[in-house]
């Protein structure tokens, strides 16, 4: 069978480090024929402390995860992928993406960025990018840098 891979999945954050890692997987998406699912997970424990605002931020920020998306299938289809998909999820993002999401769309390659955070951050939280790569049913590319140009 080699080493292809099928279905691979972009965990986008809006950070500079999500976008370089979606342009490097529209690329191994076209090498490969593969499908590219964007994925961007909305961290619904930030909205836990404002109880009564819930549901508004909560639907603002599908809202606005949705744009996101959209502009990056639009990015997408003219960089000529054919078979791509989004998905919006809610909860925590390092749980969710490598032990629900992946596991359900049988990704065989995720792609993130390695977002900054400072040391005292990282100690006690841990990055998602580090805990993507510690669960993930898959292959794991962290992108620091941006895409070569031809």
């Amino acid at each position: 069978m080699g080493l292809q891979y099928r279905h691979i999945l972009v965990a986008m954050d809006g950070s500079r480090e999500a976008e370089w890692a979606f342009q490097k997987g529209i690329e191994i998406a076209k090498r490969n024929g593969a499908r590219l699912l964007l994925v961007h997970v909305i961290d619904t424990r930030t909205f836990a402390l404002m109880d009564a605002y819930d549901t508004v931020i909560g639907d603002r920020a599908e809202k606005l995860a949705k744009d996101m998306l959209e502009r990056y299938q639009n990015q997408a289809v003219e960089a000529g992928l054919t078979d791509f998909q989004y998905e919006i999820g809610f909860g925590s993002p390092k749980i969710l993406i490598p032990r629900e999401i992946a596991k359900k769309h049988q990704v065989d390659l995720i792609l993130c960025g390695a977002t900054g955070m400072n040391v005292v951050e990282r100690f006690f939280i841990g990055s998602v990018s580090e805990h993507i790569t510690r669960y993930a049913p898959c292959d794991v590319l962290i992108v620091r840098t941006v895409k070569d140009t031809e």
